[in-house]
């Protein structure tokens, strides 16, 4: 049995067919039961993400067909509709896959630490619904100490690649700690939701969500237990924030300067990081003329991010030197428990021939049989009944010019060349001949 991995991913196929193979939450116990009970599939863990669907088995290689067929049953497409974009990895191959994609090294966004998570729930919901077997398990739990390892021994993940990142990174720069902090984030998009999973991942203090529309204000403050309130309320409310982030679709500028001034006021002059995410801009390019506040736009962030996507770049490649490494332990550790079993196996087969024997050999003693006869017995029926199949098997591989097994009994018993095999002795070969001795 082998480890096989086979899907698609951003990589490898567009969004539009992505977007037509992603198994739907709902339909994932039922995608696993069939796995299991149609093909006949040991082990089986689907990984179901917008950027990737990717099945990772244990089984044998031929099945591998007989997966890509079920996908497109399973999906109602017709044949073929996804087997130009997919791809199939072995053994080793799968091992080296799957821990990169756990380390962020095959993200859309290299080093984004989500994807872990994702599979960490596909890998659960696989164990919940008994299709994780031994060499799945061991493939899971040691991609996922990798990608810890190259977490904590790179800056693959460190440094800002995101607006959203980039925006709380800067606001850590000017502040350090953000326990004692309050933000204020203006829209409520999707780089707003990813800047508050900075902010709470940073330890901010407080947060202040203003929208156009309250109730999804109140949806993504009930996130972090923040306040919600209307950009009508911004004016009274921008004096308690330490950070602005700002991210919204207007045309026109929500903050000027004179609302700025009055906060800065009320506040004592307390310094204010200002970040403007928006295109067009949210607040008045006059509001960095202020003392006291640093202003930042996209623009700024770009530098940001540039650098940042060099540093992870240079990360990366000790992370790849990580795997690589990993990758090939696993594959020896995983062997050397094939090796067990089989040995185990053999061990356990010499036992029963053994008792079976030594049964036999018992009985002719208390029959009253000589001891040398009885040991003589036992030796010559152990070692005939222990050799009877292998020397079967290499008579037939003889006679069919297999010398692939032969060559590896002689390796395995350290076996000297038969007589048969031999140098001939030539010690005697220029010895007169005795006739006498020929015609006796």
């Amino acid at each position: 049995m082998s480890l096989v991995a086979i899907g698609l991913n951003h990589h490898t196929a567009p969004v539009e067919v992505r977007e037509r193979i992603t198994f739907a939450p709902e339909r994932m116990p039922d995608a696993l039961k069939e796995l299991r009970s149609q093909l006949s599939i040991p082990e089986a863990t689907i990984v179901s993400t917008c950027n990737r669907t990717e099945i990772y088995c244990g089984m044998d290689t031929h099945q591998t067909g007989h997966v890509v067929e079920w996908l497109h049953d399973f999906h109602r497409a017709p044949n073929d509709t996804f087997s130009p974009y997919l791809f199939t990895r072995v053994d080793h191959a799968v091992v080296q896959h799957l821990m990169r994609v756990c380390s962020g090294l095959d993200s859309l966004i290299l080093g984004e630490p989500q994807i872990l998570g994702q599979i960490k729930q596909a890998y659960r919901e696989a164990g919940e619904h008994g299709t994780v077997g031994k060499r799945l398990s061991m493939l899971f739990q040691s991609a996922f100490n990798v990608a810890k390892q190259v977490r904590t021994d790179t800056a693959v993940g460190a440094s800002p690649v995101s607006v959203a990142f980039a925006a709380v990174s800067l606001a850590k720069q000017i502040f350090g700690d953000l326990e004692e902090h309050t933000a204020l984030l203006i829209g409520a998009g999707e780089t707003i939701e990813l800047a508050l999973q900075h902010l709470k991942t940073s330890g901010i203090g407080q947060v202040i969500i203003a929208n156009r529309t309250l109730e999804r204000a109140q949806a993504l403050a009930d996130q972090c237990g923040g306040e919600a309130a209307t950009l009508a309320s911004i004016p009274d409310l921008l004096h308690k924030a330490d950070i602005t982030i700002s991210s919204t679709a207007s045309q026109l500028p929500i903050l000027g300067k004179g609302a700025v001034e009055q906060a800065l006021k009320a506040r004592r002059h307390q310094p204010m990081a200002m970040i403007d995410i928006a295109v067009p801009r949210d607040i008045e390019p006059q509001v960095s003329d202020l003392a006291d506040v640093f202003l930042y736009t996209v623009d700024d962030l770009s530098e940001i991010i540039d650098r940042g996507m060099q540093a992870r770049r240079q990360a990366a490649q000790k992370a790849e030197h990580i795997i690589e490494h990993q990758a090939t332990d696993f594959m020896r550790k995983l062997r050397g428990q094939d090796a067990g079993a089989t040995i185990a196996a053999l061990r356990s087969q010499v036992g029963d021939i053994q008792q079976e024997t030594m049964q036999r050999a018992l009985a002719m003693m208390a029959k009253g049989d000589a001891p040398e006869k009885v040991l003589k017995y036992y030796a010559h029926t152990f070692s005939n009944k222990l050799l009877h199949q292998p020397s079967t098997k290499l008579r037939a591989a003889s006679e069919t010019g297999d010398d692939t097994l032969l060559d590896s009994v002689r390796q395995l018993f350290d076996l000297k060349p038969a007589a048969a095999e031999a140098a001939p002795d030539t010690t005697r070969a220029n010895q007169p001949i005795d006739a006498k001795k020929l015609t006796k």
